[in-house]
């Protein structure tokens, strides 16, 4: 069956294969193949995949010496990987316990299965989950697991926070950017996977969250990956904190999509006389960047306003395009 794959010049397969597992987008079921020259590296989501790699499709084959789901299946079940947690999107319950119970007998690493029970809902931006199946042995909770990423490590619970691992092409674009010395503040930050690498370049960073189930797991991470001396991490609506770090920040990541036009003011609060703006929003392809350029433009008053890079993320819904604006704001 063909499966999604990064196509690369041989000579780049080394730097791509560790770029793709650091990410965690390597397919490690199935092997790589090498044809005159070039590279295919399976990949487990082709829409996660940075905009600067080539993905195609074609047939490789499956690791002998492991068992995949799909061999106890008549079929190539969907699903993702966090951590040991397997998660569905079935809608038919026969169906995810057949594909669950696939999963926990095969030899992947995986020591309980979700399906999603509902939509991202309400401020704190969380879902609803089935466990379809556990292992004998799972701890609790087996919401609860740990993502490694880009060399980073994330403790969360699924139940009680938003994580989406579709996001770490992009999270290691933005945080690559960040220089020592940078005053940063992440105005969602969630558990901190951008708030934590931007801390482990040299950034003073702080992280602020209205979750806050998510800001305890936020300060956690931070302890694991050894960057607590620089990384504060609050709990409260980032327009009540603005205030607090007036003119402070270098860099700002406002990494809410589907409203972070309401915190603009906020955002022009915080920036200081010379700072990045990371800005998501998701828009109709028609027109993904003006919409969001225009609102940070108005709200903006006493900056120049460049957009450096208008980028998209990742197809978000039919017509529609999760997107990010680099913008500098220069007073």
């Amino acid at each position: 069956m063909d499966r999604p794959c990064v196509r690369v010049p041989r000579e780049a397969g080394e730097e791509t294969r560790q770029e793709l597992a650091a990410a965690g987008l390597l397919d490690e079921d199935h092997r790589i193949v090498v044809d005159d020259g070039t590279l295919y590296l399976p990949v487990t989501d082709p829409d996660a995949v940075d905009d600067s790699y080539e993905v195609v499709y074609r047939d490789v084959p499956v690791h002998d010496q492991q068992e995949t789901p799909a061999d106890r299946l008549d079929f190539d079940p969907s699903y993702e990987r966090l951590g040991d947690v397997a998660i569905l999107d079935e809608d038919d319950p026969d169906r995810a316990r057949d594909i669950a119970d696939a999963i926990l007998e095969s030899d992947l690493p995986v020591r309980a299965v979700l399906d999603r029970a509902s939509k991202v809902k309400g401020d704190l931006r969380v879902r609803d989950w089935d466990v379809v199946a556990a292992t004998a042995d799972a701890d609790e909770p087996v919401t609860e697991t740990v993502h490694r990423e880009y060399g980073f490590e994330y403790l969360l619970d699924l139940s009680t926070v938003y994580f989406s691992p579709r996001l770490a092409t992009e999270r290691h674009r933005v945080t690559e950017q960040v220089e020592s010395g940078e005053q940063a503040v992440d105005m969602f930050a969630g558990v901190g996977p951008f708030a934590i690498p931007m801390a482990a370049r040299g950034a003073t960073v702080v992280g602020v969250d209205l979750n806050p189930a998510a800001v305890e797991y936020l300060r956690e991470n931070a302890r694991r990956n050894g960057v607590s001396d620089t990384l504060t991490a609050i709990h409260g609506d980032v327009r009540d904190v603005a205030a607090e770090y007036a003119d402070w920040a270098d860099r700002i990541v406002m990494n809410l999509p589907h409203s972070a036009d309401e915190f603009l003011d906020a955002a022009i609060t915080l920036a200081g006389d010379d700072c990045t703006l990371h800005y998501y929003d998701i828009q109709h392809e028609d027109d993904p960047f003006g919409p969001g350029e225009a609102a940070i433009r108005e709200a903006a008053t006493g900056y120049d306003v460049e957009v450096m890079t208008r980028h998209v993320v990742r197809s978000y819904a039919p017509h529609e395009l999760n997107v990010c604006l680099d913008v500098r704001l220069s007073r």
